[in-house]
């Protein structure tokens, strides 16, 4: 079970990076908040010699494909090959009124963008013209002055965030990997998303072994009552700013709580954030989080994603200590058994894709 977590800030990003790798993280991601995704990640790159990275995730719509595969290649050459680029829609009113672009249609627009990228990347490995005429956007010159040619680690994976079961089984059918979005619980994970991964498998005719799944899980840790307690705090704040969105409503509905959100949405709209925390009971914060010591946020972890996971990704709301984090890294590494087997049977494990079905 290979182990992530996030990369925070900018500026202690090299030195941050280097204490993930001593203490056994096996990977570092990156998110779209107040500074940019990809420029910590080529910090981090030349200040570690194994550490995983991965934007987790780049906001995919505002950019543009032939950009993002320049980021992408670059940050693969800069890391010796660890880099996995990790896309996600994020919500229409943060992509239309932030970044000020369409949203409509976003599950066929993240699959012209994918279907664009590979283009890209083939050209620059193969040579071969680039000739892609997609839907939403179309690639049909790439001079040499601009192809960085064959990458020497080959072409970066593609992994998809994904929440609903749309774009969940769009990850499944034509993505590396699928980025199990952290606010969620047991199980959301095992009714609405490990059916959307099997259908896009099915779809896309491919093995369970050829998507890689990241399960994401905000924890809320601490070794002392006092450390938990203020964990309990960051992570309340957090979830009732996540539940206040329509897009998390079917996490929560799953358990009962649809009604929380509108209640929460409420508030936000009224600008009384403060007020919004004390909504999220203890019952809703360790549903959704992980919650305790680091022992039983492992135990949680393990028993949440039930080894149906090929990675686990935790997201502190608040800084760990390195004591804490210590611990809670030697907690998690005996969840699960490592790689895909560890997820079981799937309908498309079959002898060859052409009893796949379509």
């Amino acid at each position: 079970m290979k182990i992530d977590t996030m990369l925070s800030g900018l500026g202690g990003a090299a030195e941050q990076a280097r204490r993930l790798e001593a203490l056994g993280v096996d990977g570092a991601f990156t998110f779209e908040g107040p500074h940019d995704v990809f420029l910590p990640l080529a910090v981090a790159a030349v200040a570690t010699t194994h550490l995983g990275l991965t934007t987790n995730v780049a906001v995919a719509f505002p950019r543009n494909p032939v950009q993002l595969a320049h980021q992408a290649y670059d940050l693969q050459v800069l890391s010796g090959g660890r880099f996995t680029l990790g896309l996600g829609s994020q919500i229409r009113a943060q992509v239309e009124q932030r970044y000020g672009v369409p949203f409509d249609r976003p599950i066929a627009r993240m699959r012209d963008l994918i279907g664009a990228l590979r283009a890209v990347f083939a050209a620059w490995e193969t040579g071969a013209p680039l000739d892609y005429r997609g839907e939403f956007t179309s690639h049909t010159l790439m001079p040499p002055m601009f192809n960085p040619g064959p990458n020497p680690f080959g072409p970066p994976p593609i992994a998809l965030g994904g929440l609903g079961p749309q774009m969940v089984r769009l990850a499944a059918e034509v993505a590396d990997g699928l980025l199990v979005m952290p606010f969620n619980t047991a199980r959301h994970f095992a009714e609405r998303t490990l059916p959307a991964v099997d259908e896009g498998l099915a779809r896309g005719r491919r093995f369970a072994g050829d998507l890689t799944i990241t399960g994401e899980v905000i924890v809320c840790c601490g070794r002392t009552d006092a450390e938990l307690e203020r964990a309990r705090e960051a992570g309340r704040r957090l979830l009732a700013f996540y539940a206040s969105t329509p897009s998390y409503r079917p996490v929560l509905e799953v358990e009962g709580w649809g009604d929380l959100q509108p209640e929460l949405r409420a508030l936000s709209k009224a600008g009384r954030w403060g007020e919004m925390p004390g909504l999220v009971d203890d019952t809703v914060l360790s549903t959704v989080a992980a919650v305790g010591t680091p022992p039983e946020v492992a135990a949680d972890v393990g028993a949440r994603f039930g080894g149906r996971t090929d990675r686990i990704a935790f997201y502190p709301p608040s800084p760990l200590g390195e004591e804490t984090l210590g611990e809670l890294v030697a907690a998690l590494r005996p969840t699960a058994p490592a790689g895909s087997a560890s997820r079981g049977p799937r309908p498309t494990d079959r002898r060859s894709t052409e009893e796949a079905p379509r």
